[in-house]
Formats: structure tokens, sequence, C-alpha cells
């Protein structure tokens, strides 16, 4: 799939060319830590020799194994034997605190959001897989669809198919196991979303120039919302930052809480509104805060709320969540609380006789 390769090598010529002249771009790069992977498969790309549109060999690794169905699973157990290029990523998330990505691909012009996969806990039921942040990916997508030259239009790449707004809830396309998007939200802390950027999945060459002019506004827009929300420093009473530290908005409750990072520092991405921001260090008592949040990405920096504990934290050491599908297991403990509609009903009626 060339044309993401492409356009990420002319957009890291863009952003180094245009530094110090052009005022946005120096704004940008002055305030954010911008992390570029052109390729995630090398082989794949380099086992692609003949162009097709619609199909590609470019799909596999050396393995033979699609490295976006090779990540954890959050909803199943994929049995999936992890792939060097997968493993590599998965360290580079750990490594950073990443708190906004894009993955990209060919084979359709659409902004895809998580959830890829789901089950009835997160609606699956009803054809769309809601994450707690539904809201913020949705801006996200429309972010990048309304700045590219025609996403916005919907228009599918063929007759059958098309998207609304030019984006789509993952799992309302297809479902997905073993997506790179809905892993890095869950266990990474970061918002990802998929943006299919051609209908060709290896367009001719003299193509790409234009793909590039298509998607350079709405690549440089969507980087800006990283500064969406609000960040800040969790520290003791001496104040030393305070690492592992819980800090999420109330009602956005993670089934893999967001902590902070080695240096007690948090990122939440939320949109403009009145929010409850809750710090919790374990043997400590809570912390809320009532945040206003404005739309500060122009400005280049999201609202900053720092916390200070009022005693020495102790040290704890790095909390992590086990990889492991979560949503499995949170919709088996639903299943088990839920009464029958046998145990209903004399639950009914033992509750008439107590009164």
């Amino acid at each position: 799939q060339t044309v993401g390769r492409e356009i990420l090598l002319h957009l890291i010529d863009f952003l180094v060319t245009n530094y110090r002249r052009d005022p946005v771009i120096t704004r940008l790069l002055n305030n954010t830590r911008i992390h570029i992977m052109p390729t995630m498969n090398p082989d794949g790309f380099e086992a692609t020799k003949v162009p097709d549109c619609y199909y590609t060999r470019g799909r596999y690794n050396k393995n033979g194994e699609d490295l976006n169905r090779n990540f954890p699973d959050a909803f199943d157990s994929t049995n999936a034997v992890i792939q060097p290029e997968t493993q590599a990523v998965m360290d580079w998330i750990k490594s950073e605190t990443f708190v906004l990505s894009a993955n990209l691909h060919g084979g359709a012009l659409v902004a895809s959001y998580t959830f890829d996969n789901g089950n009835p806990v997160t609606g699956s039921l009803n054809g769309y897989s809601r994450s707690p942040d539904d809201d913020v990916f949705i801006h996200l997508a429309k972010t990048y669809s309304f700045n590219h030259a025609s996403m916005y239009k919907g228009i599918g790449c063929d007759n059958r198919q098309t998207f609304p707004e030019g984006i789509t809830n993952g799992y309302s396309w297809y479902q997905l196991e073993g997506g790179m998007q809905d892993y890095n939200y869950i266990w990474g802390q970061c918002f990802e979303i998929t943006l299919e950027l051609s209908c060709c999945k290896y367009p001719p060459e003299d193509q790409l120039e234009k793909f590039w002019r298509d998607n350079k506004a709405a690549l440089v827009e969507y980087i800006k919302q990283v500064h969406l929300g609000v960040k800040g420093q969790v520290t003791d009473k001496n104040g030393n930052p305070i690492p592992n530290a819980i800090v999420e908005a109330q009602g956005r409750h993670h089934i893999c809480p967001y902590r902070t990072n080695d240096q007690g520092e948090y990122f939440l991405l939320l949109l403009p509104g009145t929010y409850v921001i809750n710090a919790t260090v374990p043997g400590l008592k809570s912390m809320l805060k009532t945040v206003e949040i404005p739309d500060n990405t122009g400005n280049f920096s999201a609202v900053k709320q720092d916390f200070s504990f009022p005693e020495v934290s102790i040290r704890t050491s790095a909390a992590s969540c086990p990889i492991i599908p979560l949503y499995q297991e949170l919709e088996q403990a639903s299943a088990a609380v839920k009464p029958t509609l046998h145990s209903l009903a004399l639950m009914t009626v033992m509750l008439a006789i107590f009164k």
C-alpha cells in the first residue's frame, strides 16, 4: 500500500523545510513531538513487484502474516504469533507517551475509528462498537475527512458502499480482530484512527504527487488535535513526580485505566466542555478537579491542570493492564450477574412478599 508510505515521506520533507519559514509549522514543531514511521512492513513493500489496484502481496510480511491482524485483541483470543514488526511497534508504544496517532492504508477513502472489534458491552448488537471516547474519535475522523480534498464527500470506491461525511466506526464497516488502532487506544493510552487514503492500493507513480496534495492540509490539521483537552503532572508534597497515578475524566472509564508516565505526566484528549478530572494514587485519597476546556488547538497547548498530593508518595512498581481480552472478561462478568428471565420472576415475587 504505497500511498501512505509516499505521503509520510512528503510530510517529513514538508515539516523540516517549512520550519522557521511557515509560522504555523514552526509553532507546531516547537510545541509537538512528532514521530513518523513511513513503513511498518518493508518486506511486504519490496515483495510488490507488479502494481495492482485491488490485490497486493504487500499486505503480508515475510512470514505471510497480516500485521494489522496481529496485535493483541481486547475482545477475542486470537492466538496469533506476534511478528517481529508487531513486537517492535508494541515496544515503541510502551517506551513513549504517545497521545494521538493514525495508521495509513489503501483500498478505500475513509477515516475509520475505534473500536474495530466489539461485543454486546460496547454495543456490537446494534452494529456499532462504541468506545468511552466516541465523541472525540468522531471529531478526529471528521477533522481529517473535512480537511481532505474529497474524503468528506463520502463517495465510496464503488457503487455499493458510501461513507457519510467520509468517516465510519470500524466495527460498523467490518469486524476486525487484532487491529493496531484498538491496541493503541486500550494498552497504549493513545487515540488512533485508521486512514484509508486511496481506492487503488498500488496506483501509478505519476499519481503520487496528487495524493500528497489531497492529504497535506488534513495531515497538519490532524496533528494539531494532539493539543485538544487537558494535560498536567501529578506530584507529591515535595514536588516529586508520581508515576502510575490513574487520571481519568469522570464518565469516561477506560477498561485499562489511563496512568501517568515516569515523569508523572498525563494527557487526556477531550472536546471543549466542562469535565471533572479524577486523580488517584494507591494508598492516598483521590483528588477531583473541575476543568473548563476550550478549543485550544490553535494555541498548540492543551489546558494544563496539575495535581499536587499533600502526602509523600511511595514509588510503586510499574502498573500495567494484562494483555488479555479485557472486554471479553467484562462481558462474561456482566452475564454472570444478569438474572435470567426465570430468576427475575422469582426475585419479583420475593420482593412482593418482603414488602
